[in-house]
């Protein structure tokens, strides 16, 4: 990615000295510029009034107006990207910044470590290209939490056979995978909540940081109508469940149960959507559904070709709604995707895919 001026970025952070270790970090590196550093949310809503800038470094925990609530007002009124920088061992620390996602940041990474850690270098490096890369990110004003975007039933052109529409001649679907990225838990919020009720195992890859994976699993559990797991080797996959890929493990489906791999990573990523996906069509064929959602890269875009190439049914987020659009355009360049859906079209289309195997679940079974 090249970056032709240093990018901007506001740090809203309480503290004093972590407002001088993240400035110092940030303006190491040579494609950033600390442009200010502000210590409350309602200081950073005054100063993007006044001068815009690329990225912002949040904290979560802020005296009057928290990093949950600021981040809603700047996505409503100056939208601009955000990612979250939040410590990751409190409970309520971490349900904050989970809402931040759903209410329109990018994505959450731990605060540094010290200077005199092993993993300094690392972490350091990790928080610059992150702000970076959401810099380039274009965000759109969130108005009430709804999404507005045009609707849009656009479909590959390619030569695999689509699958027939009509219900009584689409196969017994038995589970649905699912592999999203950067604004994954806002899209999944919205999309589990509007399913409801769905007759599938669902089997979720997200890409995330490791050490945030079991708080936004608990995140997760409290905001949408299923059970989410994270999910452990042998598990069978029941009804109104979500498996969650563990962290450093590529999440898989053989012979009924759940299978874990320590494999090397696939489009840079472990858990890996490809994976997920390409142990679908290897174990269910036509009788599974395969969903990329919004996300940075490649990730899962070969893995839904093979499972279309095996008679698979494939879905992807189309550009109007996805925060990125890079995963759901690696699949339907390789026309690897069914339809490409606006993400309030996409329940509705998987709830008549399996319509005939009913509903009725209940949360906890």
């Amino acid at each position: 990615m090249s970056i032709e001026k240093p990018v901007r970025v506001l740090i809203v952070e309480d503290s004093p000295v972590m407002q001088l270790f993240l400035t110092e970090i940030i303006n190491a590196d040579e494609r950033l510029t600390v442009l200010a550093v502000v210590p409350s949310g309602e200081k950073a809503l005054a100063f993007l009034q006044a001068q815009p800038v690329d990225v912002i470094s949040m904290d979560i925990r802020l005296p009057g107006m928290d990093g949950l609530e600021t981040t809603r007002q700047i996505m409503q009124t100056c939208p601009t990207p955000i990612v979250v920088v939040s410590s990751q061992s409190e409970s309520q620390e971490l349900d904050l910044s989970f809402g931040a996602l759903q209410a329109g940041a990018l994505c959450v990474l731990a605060k540094p470590v010290g200077v005199s850690h092993p993993a300094f270098e690392q972490s350091a490096r990790q928080l610059c290209t992150q702000l970076v890369i959401m810099s380039q990110v274009k965000v759109i004003r969130q108005r009430l939490g709804r999404v507005v975007a045009a609707r849009s039933t656009k479909e590959v052109s390619s030569p695999l056979p689509r699958l027939s529409l009509k219900s009584e001649q689409l196969p017994d679907f038995q589970i649905l995978g699912i592999a999203a990225s950067t604004g994954g838990p806002k899209a999944l919020s919205a999309l589990f909540n509007q399913l409801g009720t769905f007759p599938l195992p669902i089997l979720l890859v997200q890409h995330i940081a490791p050490h945030f994976l079991a708080g936004f699993a608990d995140w997760l559990n409290g905001v949408i109508p299923f059970q989410v797991v994270v999910a452990s080797e042998g598990m069978v996959p029941q009804p109104q469940h979500i498996y969650l890929a563990p962290p450093e493990r590529h999440l898989g489906y053989q012979k009924g149960k759940l299978t874990l791999l320590l494999g090397e990573p696939v489009s840079y990523q472990r858990p890996s959507g490809t994976v997920l996906f390409q142990s679908l069509a290897e174990s269910l064929g036509p009788r599974a559904i395969g969903l990329v959602l919004t996300g940075m890269g490649d990730d899962g875009a070969a893995g839904l070709l093979q499972m279309r190439q095996t008679g698979a049914y494939t879905l992807a987020e189309a550009e109007s709604t996805a925060v990125v659009y890079g995963m759901p355009a690696a699949a339907d360049k390789l026309g690897a995707v069914c339809h490409l859906l606006p993400l309030p079209d996409l329940a509705p289309h998987l709830q008549f895919l399996v319509k005939k195997r009913g509903v009725g679940f209940s949360k906890h079974l």
